[in-house]
């Protein structure tokens, strides 16, 4: 058994060993003279000078060259579309996202008050039986009531920015009307307007 593992560990031993061998030209060869980089054929320049020549279109790529110009402006307007879209896509989804996340985590008596408020909207709905303009006035007036009586702050700053926002149309009602009026209405000769009454 000595002898098997002396003969085996001596060969994988000499295996770890590193070696420098050196090549020697042979005796009988004649001498070459060494050669420059670029004397080498790789390096070599072609002679003459070559030129580019573009292969004839097929047919099929003709009717795909036509094809491609005749939908780039839609392709445009779609990319188009999509760049402006897209911003307002991804809003809207974190708006969900961030709705999902308030929804598991709302504060405590936020889905009773939910209730409450949808309630009201049931209940301006079934008395707004038979009129379209009940219809549109009693589920909003009755759910931003309850929702009022829930959020106080919330309620008065919207109807800051509600009656301001109101009066404004109001106003631009007001200037819209009294300008038909004006040009409709009063006639050139009328007392009101004559130039000698000034």
């Amino acid at each position: 058994v000595f002898q098997v593992l002396q003969r085996s560990v001596g060969p994988a031993s000499l295996s770890l060993l590193a070696f420098k061998v050196y090549a020697a030209p042979r005796k009988d060869s004649p001498p070459t003279n060494p050669m420059k980089v670029n004397e080498l054929s790789l390096y070599s320049v072609p002679e003459g000078q070559s030129k580019y020549v573009e292969e004839p279109r097929t047919q099929l790529e003709e009717t795909i060259s036509q094809l491609r110009n005749h939908c780039e402006p839609y392709t445009s307007w779609c990319q188009e579309t999509y760049s402006q879209t897209k911003p307002k896509m991804q809003s809207l989804v974190q708006l969900g996202l961030d709705s999902y996340e308030y929804l598991q985590h709302a504060p405590p008596g936020f889905f009773p008050r939910l209730g409450v408020i949808g309630f009201a909207g049931l209940v301006g709905l079934l008395l707004a039986r038979g009129s379209k303009v009940k219809k549109l006035v009693y589920p909003p007036g009755f759910m931003g009531l309850a929702a009022s009586i829930y959020y106080p702050q919330q309620a008065i700053a919207f109807v800051q920015v509600g009656g301001e926002k109101l009066y404004d149309w109001g106003l631009r009602g007001y200037i819209v009307v009294e300008d038909l009026w004006k040009r409709n209405f009063q006639k050139p000769g009328s007392v009101k307007n004559s130039p000698g009454n000034k």
